[in-house]
């Protein structure tokens, strides 16, 4: 094994990653990582891509442009054309995002899985007791995006967004070694709240992008304002999307959670730490 493998391996160990990037100031390590992800002024941009490459299996294959005048720049980079294939069939509700499959069913009795032996109450992570009760048994899948990940995320079908609230919060990471230990991790983390509607059986699917340690950023491309200047209240919107266009992305790697009916399905093959793109079938819908 070589320095490298040596180094990543040993970060990789669940207790040391934990301290690593939890037992830390994490409010300010991540404006930190903010303020120098932003940078342009060399060294830092080719600096900062080395250490990031170093630590992380990090792929531009799949990537519209091969250089970048900063490390957010490339944290957000976009797709060259073709990169992704989008599951168009209408019965099927795509990926949002690539990412590691986490918990994912249905919810019982308005709980959901987090890790092994941790659970949550889902009107803790949405903070409405109507939406909740609506997902009371809902079809539920976690997607995790590693910080070499792909970061912009897609509308899972054609879609109206109807309204959106941003949930003040803390940035915990949310990679394995955390979700065993805190709980109710998701509810604790900053987060966003998209309430969408299916064009074609006027289905409610709500997508939850929850922030992590490092940069932290929700970005949503139909908003008239930043999130975090809604100062936590719902924001009423009328956007209509087509399925597998963009509505925004993450400045780092985090989760989204999406909430489909109780009839809605798992798609064939999405079972916890699965790899899935962008695009590909998570859910079936019932047969109409």
């Amino acid at each position: 094994m070589n320095p490298k493998e040596m180094l990543q391996s040993l970060v990789r160990t669940d207790a040391l990653n934990f301290a690593l990037t939890n037992q830390i100031p994490r409010r300010w390590l991540t404006r930190l990582v903010g303020w120098v992800s932003h940078t342009t002024l060399p060294p830092v941009p080719q600096v900062s891509m080395a250490l990031w490459r170093w630590f992380a299996d990090l792929d531009l294959s799949d990537a519209r442009h091969q250089r970048f005048s900063s490390l957010h720049d490339c944290f957000t980079r976009e797709l060259r054309p073709g990169a992704r294939l989008i599951d168009m069939r209408s019965q099927v509700l795509s990926s949002p995002c690539d990412a590691i499959v986490g918990a994912c069913g249905h919810v019982q009795d308005g709980q959901l899985l987090q890790a092994k032996s941790q659970s949550y109450a889902l009107h803790e992570l949405l903070l409405d007791t109507e939406l909740a009760e609506k997902h009371r048994h809902a079809c539920y899948v976690t997607l995790r995006l590693t910080s070499s990940m792909y970061h912009r995320f897609h509308a899972p079908h054609d879609c109206t967004v109807e309204g959106v609230q941003h949930v003040p919060g803390d940035v915990w990471n949310v990679n394995p070694p955390a979700l065993a230990r805190v709980p109710k991790l998701y509810c604790r983390n900053e987060r966003a709240v998209i309430r969408t509607t299916l064009q074609s059986q006027g289905q409610p699917v709500t997508l939850v992008p929850v922030a992590a340690v490092l940069v932290a950023g929700i970005r949503l491309h139909f908003l008239k304002q930043p999130l975090r200047e809604s100062q936590g209240a719902l924001m009423p919107c009328s956007a209509a999307f087509q399925k597998g266009q963009e509505m925004g992305y993450f400045e780092h790697g985090s989760t989204i959670i999406v909430l489909g009916p109780a009839d809605f399905r798992l798609a064939q093959g999405i079972t916890s730490g699965t790899t899935i793109r962008m695009g590909q079938a998570l859910m079936n819908l019932p047969d109409q």
